[in-house]
């Protein structure tokens, strides 16, 4: 991340980044959101369900659920545990309170440790 720049979203990704716990893939909980992981949330207020893989920005597509590490909400979501929520602000100016209900797919639970 040194070489990329101070963009702002970069900025909040090194700031998770710097509080991370390195561990080996295989000694990875089944139950943390990780990079291409395809996860299940749920909006609080609303109760409105949604699927999302957390992927590397060149694969985002919003449309499609695949959300890049780079979004606030992308960064916001890796690390987290099955049950934790995160306030999520809106560019309407609203917050959203978003929940991990499952997590589908995680790479490191499936051995598929090349993606």
């Amino acid at each position: 991340l040194e070489k990329i720049g101070s963009r702002p979203e970069l900025e909040q990704l090194r700031e998770e980044l710097d509080r991370a716990e390195l561990i080996e893939p295989s000694e990875m909980p089944h139950d943390i959101v990780t990079m291409n992981s395809r996860i299940r949330i749920v909006d609080e207020a609303s109760g409105e369900q949604s699927e999302i893989s957390l992927v590397f920005p060149r694969h985002a597509d919003a449309e499609q659920g695949r959300i890049s590490i780079l979004a606030p909400v992308g960064t916001a979501l890796l690390g987290l545990a099955v049950g934790a929520t995160i306030e999520w602000p809106v560019p309407d100016g609203r917050t959203r309170r978003l929940r991990v209900v499952a997590i589908e797919y995680q790479p490191e639970a499936a051995g598929d440790t090349h993606l």
